[in-house]
Parts: C-alpha cells; sequence; structure tokens
C-alpha cells in the first residue's frame, strides 16, 4: 500500500505566552464558551506519565490499516519524515482511526522527538517502550499499551493534513494541551479568543481560591468571581 509521499515541510506559530499557567480543565471551558464542544479528547485517551504537561503546535499523520508491506515500500518513510522535521513546540498528531493493531509510538521516535525540542505526541493508537519513554520524560498521550509494531498493520498515508483523532478534528498548526486530566485541541481561528477567556478564568479562580482558603463560603465565592 503506497503512501502519499508528498512531504513538505511545515513551521508552526509560537506557543502562547504563560502557557504554563493553562490546564486542560480551563481549555475546555473556554471552548465551551466560544460555542466549541467538541475539541476534548475523550476519557480513553490518557497520558502515560501524569507528571507532565503538553503545550505544543499540532505535526500530524493520518495512518489506515494494512494487511502487508508492498515490495520495495519503505512503510515508515512518512512517519520518519514528520518526526525528523519536528521543531521546538510541536507536538506529533498520529490518528489511527482507534485501530486495535497499531502501535505507532516508542522510544525511538520519542528519542528522536526529545533531542529536536518537540512537545510530545498524542495518538488515539498504541504505544509501546514505555519505561524508556517515561525515562526521557515525554509527555505522550495514547489510547493504550501494547507491543505492536505499525509495520503490516498499519501505515502512514500523508502528514500535515487535517486528521480525526479520537474523534477529534486536529488541524496542522492547530494549539494541543494535555495534562493530568486529559487532553484537548483548540483551533487556530478560536484560539486567541479561547486563550482570552481562559487566562481570565484562571485569575478569577486563583482569586476564588485565596478566599475559599481564609475560610469563604462557595456561595459568596461564586457570586463575586462567577467561576467554578
Amino acid at each position: 500500500m503506497s503512501a502519499n509521499t508528498s512531504f513538505r515541510p511545515y513551521q508552526n506559530a509560537p506557543l502562547p505566552a504563560g502557557w504554563e499557567q493553562l490546564y486542560s480543565a480551563v481549555l475546555s471551558d473556554a471552548l465551551d464558551a466560544v460555542g466549541v464542544t467538541n475539541q476534548a479528547f475523550p476519557p480513553s485517551i490518557r497520558p502515560l506519565d501524569e507528571q507532565l504537561k503538553m503545550c505544543g503546535r499540532a505535526r500530524t499523520g493520518i495512518y489506515m490499516e494494512v494487511a502487508y508491506v508492498e515490495e520495495g515500500v519503505n512503510p515508515y518513510e512518512l512517519e520518519i519524515a514528520v518526526v525528523d522535521d519536528l521543531k521546538p513546540g510541536d507536538v506529533a498528531v498520529f490518528a489511527c482511526g482507534g485501530s486495535s493493531r497499531i502501535a505507532p509510538w516508542g522510544s525511538l521516535l520519542s528519542t528522536a522527538t526529545t533531542v529536536r525540542g518537540a512537545a510530545g505526541c498524542i495518538t488515539d493508537g498504541f504505544v509501546r517502550d514505555i519505561l524508556e519513554i517515561r525515562r526521557l520524560k515525554l509527555p505522550v498521550f495514547h489510547a493504550g499499551i501494547a507491543p505492536l509494531d505499525s509495520k503490516g498493520r498499519g501505515q502512514i498515508q500523508a502528514v500535515d493534513v487535517p486528521v480525526i483523532c479520537a474523534g477529534v478534528r486536529v488541524a496542522p498548526g492547530d494549539l494541543v494541551f494535555g495534562d493530568a486530566d486529559g487532553a484537548v485541541v483548540v483551533p487556530q481561528a478560536v484560539e486567541a479568543d479561547v486563550l482570552n477567556i481562559a487566562f481570565e478564568k484562571i485569575r478569577g479562580e486563583d482569586h476564588s481560591m485565596d478566599e475559599l482558603r481564609a475560610g469563604g463560603y462557595l456561595r459568596d465565592v461564586y457570586a463575586k468571581y462567577g467561576v467554578l
């Protein structure tokens, strides 16, 4: 099964200032506030290490299931190309269509990604070599853990194109964020509004937390700041 080999290097936008303050729940709430309610990954997509936070720009790859490797074809060609082209702040988003046969992410891709300063990976396929990935401290979000190689089971057909990953639409350059609660994708078209709302809510939550810790009542704090 020959892949589309028209790979073109892609340059992503910078990450938003102060992204370290963000968390997935506040971004999900901010997306809700602008009427975009389907950009949070389902609970089946979990971080390999809950202590790590991931924020970056999407570099996408879309897999299809295969049952063989065509003679003379390198099944890893586009997989290698996109990982080798990752830039600081990029997140590899590998959409496997929910396949139970593909583990596209392992220690070699993680090592190459880490060396290039990229931000991590999210896939609705499986991951393997998890002890080494955890040692690298690379944020990886996945649908499960399995020893399956993608060779002969799945192959990237295109990179840097819009994909559906675990039901979430991800376009190249979209903001991808993940932490212990899960992962969300902020489309570029609404990013500025979402970030403004998210940072404003963080400020309100910080004030609310301070007053609650001082003994304030939740009803009064909510009435004052309007966040929960």
